[in-house]
């Protein structure tokens, strides 16, 4: 079938599935059309960042509509398919057609926008003998322009896209600048084992080491990023002496990036310091980030994702590894181009893989990042719901959203998570620091996280499959199961939260108990704006797990969010402002008048919370 016979198909697809979701849905729902509660599905780009709630997925694990892709075009065994679904490491065969098929599923549980894993054209396979894994997660890169042959063809992204934006809702695309696939060798170690050698001891100007021949005459440092300099970087052998192997000369996308002069070359990073920014990722290719053609490139390259598909917005991946002049150049650069292609709102959040706000807001400041991954709340959430520290510690977490470019106004922004791919996810956190406690505990606080993610300010972000009760037993593969039926052994045997079934079962239950929690809250954030866009004010924390409360006030309204993390019953009195004299219930049991004015009396079961909102807010 030629590309334009594809996407035709697959758009008429995506609009039988868009309106038979909408007539399937009850008239009152928030989720009654594309976006229903948010406002005109048309107008949906006119939403700020902190409204959407964020449905982060990764495609080969999510839904496989399309098994005729599963090998990529590729024959032969799982070496070079990367294809064997009894393997957690390896393609497994879920593709766009799928995601498209089960935007019913995720729309219902109240997700706004569409955080999609990099679909990017991969290295099928890589890793030393018995040592190999697939590029199933994107993150392996070749070809920068087309969506990898085990997802689709760009037409299928296109189609999804414009399905999810029939929708009203936005699709966040994961981005990659710091590396490429592992395809440049070295010959002083060609199993991509080099450790890495610094610009002290292997300078630009010599030919591997200081006592060696001068190489690069005239050329200045990697901080005199001018094109007039780096055209006298000509030789790329100072540290090591790169080669691309026989039968890869041509194999990446956009051609320039098949040349060596363009990458660090300097070895494996492992320490703090320069190395973070200039070694090799795990043996992956490091783009010399600095240098203007690598900029230029992958302005072109990515600008091209927006002009050709309309994305909302990038999740940036590795930027802490990337020099910061980089992201001076690249961020304004993508905004502007999103601007001329008509997306206000375009959304830029970088990962920083550190729990530290201020290193976090540091990015914000130097680097110029909207937005950064919240990795501190992820971590402050998990100490407090997870395993029990006193709850100032979210106190102080929010205190110090000042510190980030913007301010307050900024961190609402934020996209705030309980775990993720890498780390793993929030239920392994619970059930880790819990080990003997009863599987309704598990899943009240496994629910009382949702809540202080979903309510809190921030731009709330699920992780496909916590919903369903994923548990994991680590990070990284072990995080990654199937939604669709899975054969991997591991998965198959875990015990999930708030459900009998297993992973090897499909499970895109809409009634379980996780989803319908997750669902509702949803549906209460949407409808109360102060919910997504007011400041956040703490009300009360403690030493210890109680009680914590906090207010978002908007317009005259304040809304109250108080939750309980300990196993025992409070009842207690909460500072609220003096003009909040009468209460209503947004979820939960609230006490319809103040106790005085600047009190009301929250009583909270163990592990829950209630969610009240005040109209009489000054």
């Amino acid at each position: 079938m030629s590309s334009k016979r594809r996407l035709a198909a697959l758009l008429m697809a995506a609009s039988c599935l868009t309106a038979a979701s909408a007539a399937a849905q009850p008239a009152d729902s928030m989720f009654a059309g594309p976006s229903a509660a948010l406002g005109d599905p048309t107008e949906f780009r006119a939403r700020p960042a902190s409204d959407e709630v964020i449905y982060f997925v990764l495609p080969d694990r999510f839904e496989n509509a399309d098994p005729s892709n599963d090998r990529g075009g590729l024959e032969g065994d799982r070496l070079t398919t990367g294809f064997d679904p009894t393997h957690k490491g390896f393609f497994h065969g879920g593709d766009l057609s799928g995601l498209i098929a089960q935007l019913d599923y995720i729309q219902g549980l109240g997700a706004t926008a569409i955080w999609l894993g990099p679909i990017y054209q991969n290295k099928p396979v890589q890793g030393s003998p018995g040592n190999e894994s697939a590029g199933y997660h994107g993150y392996w890169i070749t070809d920068f322009t087309r969506v990898d042959a085990h997802f689709g063809e760009n037409a299928d992204m296109k189609a999804f896209v414009d399905a999810a934006h029939a929708r009203g809702m936005k699709v966040y695309l994961d981005i990659i600048t710091n590396h490429t696939a592992d395809v440049i060798k070295h010959r002083e170690c060609p199993d991509s084992s080099c450790t890495y050698r610094s610009r002290a001891d292997y300078p630009y100007s010599r030919q591997g080491g200081v006592d060696n021949a001068p190489i690069n005459e005239g050329f200045l440092g990697d901080h005199i990023q001018t094109a007039e300099n780096f055209a006298r970087l000509t030789r790329s052998d100072y540290a090591y002496t790169p080669f691309v192997p026989d039968g890869e000369e041509g194999v990446k996308t956009p051609a320039w990036l098949n040349d060596p002069i363009y990458y660090h070359n300097r070895g494996n990073f492992g320490v703090p310091g320069e190395i973070s920014q200039h070694g090799d990722f795990v043996g992956l290719d490091d783009l010399f980030t600095e240098h203007p053609r690598v900029v230029e490139g992958m302005i072109e390259i990515f600008g091209g994702w927006i002009d050709q598909f309309g994305i909302d917005g990038f999740r940036i991946d590795t930027a802490r590894h990337v020099n910061p002049e980089f992201w001076q150049a690249f961020v304004p650069a993508m905004l502007e181009r999103a601007e001329a292609r008509g997306i206000p709102n375009f959304h830029i959040f970088g990962e920083v893989y550190n729990p530290d706000p201020a290193y976090l807001a540091r990015f914000s400041h130097v680097d110029g990042f909207p937005a950064l991954l919240d990795f501190a709340f992820q971590s402050v959430a998990t100490d407090v719901i997870a395993r029990g520290k006193g709850t100032d510690a979210l106190a102080a977490l929010y205190e110090a959203d000042a510190i980030y470019k913007g301010g307050e106004e900024a961190a609402l922004g934020l996209p705030t998570f309980l775990g993720n791919h890498d780390m793993g996810r929030f239920a392994m956190f619970v059930k880790q620091a819990n080990p003997e406690t009863s599987d309704e505990e598990i899943i009240r606080r496994v629910i009382l996280g949702h809540a202080l993610m979903m309510f809190g300010r921030g731009s709330p972000t699920i992780y496909y499959g916590d919903e369903q009760g994923f548990v994991g037993l680590e990070g990284d593969q072990a995080a990654r199961q199937n939604m669709f039926a899975s054969q991997v052994e591991s998965y198959n045997a875990e015990t999930l939260v708030g459900t009998t079934a297993t992973t090897a079962e499909r499970n895109f239950d809409t009634g379980h108990p996780l989803y319908a929690a997750i669902a509702e809250m949803a549906r209460v954030r949407a409808a109360e704006p102060a919910l997504r866009q007011g400041l956040q004010v703490t009300r009360a924390s403690g030493a210890e797990a109680g009680l914590f409360a906090f207010s978002r006030r908007l317009d005259g309204r304040e809304v109250l969010v108080a939750m309980n993390t300990s196993g025992e019953a409070i009842s207690e009195n909460v500072w609220v402002d003096a003009t909040s004299l009468d209460w209503t219930s947004l979820s939960g049991q609230c006490a319809p008048q103040a106790s005085a004015p600047g009190s009301v009396r929250v009583d909270l079961a163990p592990y829950s919370y209630v969610v009240c909102v005040s109209e009489a807010a000054a």
